[in-house]
């Protein structure tokens, strides 16, 4: 168990954590949501130890031991991959190497022969005769095949490194595991597997994750930093937040009766403890919901921007026809002779062999990147909008305001006009004033996202949209999609946002593309 006891933490005049009382059990996932720089990974830091300048203090269940998934790809580059994962049992990776400088002496005596016994029994009891082969197991788990495992770090590609790293996190059943977005750049296969090995997991669990999905399917807990405080919620990712919307609707209606609104809860209750059996976690997460009350539903203050796409026009019915789409780009043939068709009302996931194959195609759909070969035809009625994963060209060297910035893209001139979609995208007052230049990456995809809004097109093209963006704003722009009527085209590595949107999936590789008519979830149970 790890608890703390009146945490605090200020950076200059700003509060992060103001007197955080709250203990983490055995047996449970929690995971750790709030709003971008609200403290998620900092509070992480503060539980594992990293993080000193607090004040207040976190007690461990003595004997316990820490894991915490850390994202230094370069830090075992001279290491071996099995001996990588090894490492992350420190106590064990400190019996081995003084078993190895004791058996290596010159001059070994009756004690050292004594300290080897101890040593010995010590290695027995961490799993030292296993751990290479439950090593083994989790690489593989992870997706790592056996020929790797012998190689250095530094031979291995940055996602075969992440892969290895969780594994070192995850090696020797820690007491209290601490993983900060363990899903960053996993493969489906990979993520599906860790679900599995959450649900399982018999410890301590403390997640912090953007991908809706994952926190659905590993959660018993949520943590809500909110306010300097954290607020302990029971149920996963879409319990918690349907029912504080549902909390906070009730509120706003004051002159709603207390008995309907206990009613309300109540059957909301019962319908999301009976849905629970459907996921991994099921059986601590009903026991959890069985034991929960109307009056732990708190309305959540989280602000979430209003994502809305309209069509000035409806598109015709031949809206795209793709053939024979090549492209190199530095020497490395990243399309070839792609071909596809996409019908009005079609929202198509783009799933890659790599990132940049799905980005080139998008950068040619949206007319931003020339061919080497091949035609795209556009129906004569499509009017598009491109949400491209690097941004950078639409803000770098422009020192305007947030009104003066997106006043370029309006149809409406006005100032008020303007500020209205800022306001949708949470920045309201002298927040619409501020230069572009001082911008968040989430800020600058909000900006993004208005500027779509409001060019009214029937086609949208979106790479990685949900890049950079806290939880609420990714579940406004995946409802804001599912609600539009056109036709979409994009990529994601969100789970929940994929299966919600598309309609069908576009794999993209090196050898060509296939083209699956089907939901993402059908397409899924077929691989």
């Amino acid at each position: 168990m790890i608890s703390t006891s009146d945490v605090s933490l200020s950076y200059g005049s700003h509060k992060l954590f103001t007197d955080v009382n709250i203990k983490f059990v055995p047996g449970n996932c929690y995971g750790l949501i709030g709003a971008n720089g609200a403290g998620k990974s900092t509070f992480l830091k503060i539980l594992s130890g990293e993080n000193t300048s607090y004040t207040g203090s976190v007690s461990v269940t003595p004997g316990e031991r820490i894991s915490f998934l850390r994202q230094n790809h370069f830090q075992f580059d001279d290491v071996e991959v099995l001996q990588t994962v090894i490492l992350g049992q420190p106590q064990l990776t400190e019996v081995l190497k003084e078993k190895e400088a004791l058996y290596t002496k010159a001059d070994f005596t009756d004690a050292d022969g004594v300290r080897a016994g101890e040593l010995e029994s010590l290695f027995g009891e961490l799993g030292g005769w296993e751990a290479e082969s439950d090593a083994a197991t989790l690489l593989a788990g992870l997706g790592i095949p056996t020929d790797l495992h012998g190689k250095k770090m530094r031979e291995l590609r940055d996602t075969e490194k992440v892969k290895v790293l969780l594994a070192q996190a995850l090696f020797g059943s820690p007491d209290i595991l601490l993983l900060d977005e363990p899903t960053n750049h996993l493969d489906i296969s990979a993520i599906r597997w860790l679900e599995d090995f959450l649900a399982e997991y018999p410890k301590t669990v403390i997640v912090v994750s953007h991908d809706r999905h994952f926190l659905n399917q590993v959660c018993t807990h949520m943590a809500d930093i909110d306010f300097g405080r954290i607020q302990l919620y029971r149920g996963n990712y879409d319990f918690w937040y349907e029912s504080s919307q549902l909390a906070l609707k009730q509120m706003q209606e004051k002159n709603k009766k207390a008995q309907e609104k206990a009613e309300e809860l109540k059957n909301f209750i019962a319908r999301f403890s009976a849905n629970a059996s459907k996921s991994r976690q099921a059986t601590s997460r009903k026991k959890q919901l069985d034991k929960l009350s109307i009056e732990e539903i708190k309305p959540s203050t989280r602000k979430y921007p209003f994502v809305s796409f309209k069509a000035q026009r409806e598109a015709g019915d031949q809206l795209l026809r793709v053939e024979n789409l090549s492209k190199v780009i530095d020497g490395t043939l990243v399309l070839d002779r792609v071909s596809f068709s996409l019908k009005k009302g079609d929202k198509a996931v783009f799933l890659g062999d790599t990132e940049l194959a799905v980005s080139v195609l998008f950068d040619i759909l949206a007319e931003e990147m020339a061919p080497d070969s091949g035609t795209v035809r556009w129906g004569i009625t499509t009017s598009r909008s491109y949400f491209p994963k690097d941004n950078s060209k639409y803000f770098d060297g422009a020192d305007l305001s947030l009104i003066d910035w997106l006043r370029q893209y309006s149809p409406d001139q006005n100032e008020n006009f303007v500020r209205g979609f800022l306001g949708r995208m949470l920045f309201s007052g002298d927040e619409a004033t501020k230069k572009t230049k001082v911008l968040s990456g989430g800020e600058r995809v909000r900006c993004m996202l208005a500027r779509m809004m409001l060019s009214e097109s029937n086609v949208l093209i979106l790479d990685g949209p949900t890049n950079h963006l806290d939880l609420e704003s990714i579940t406004s722009v995946n409802q804001g999609l599912a609600r539009f009527p056109g036709t979409v085209l994009f990529s994601s590595h969100d789970q929940q946002f994929i299966q919600t949107v598309a309609t069908q999936v576009i794999e993209v590789g090196v050898s060509g593309i296939r083209q699956h008519e089907m939901p993402y979830e059908e397409f899924m149970a077929k691989v």
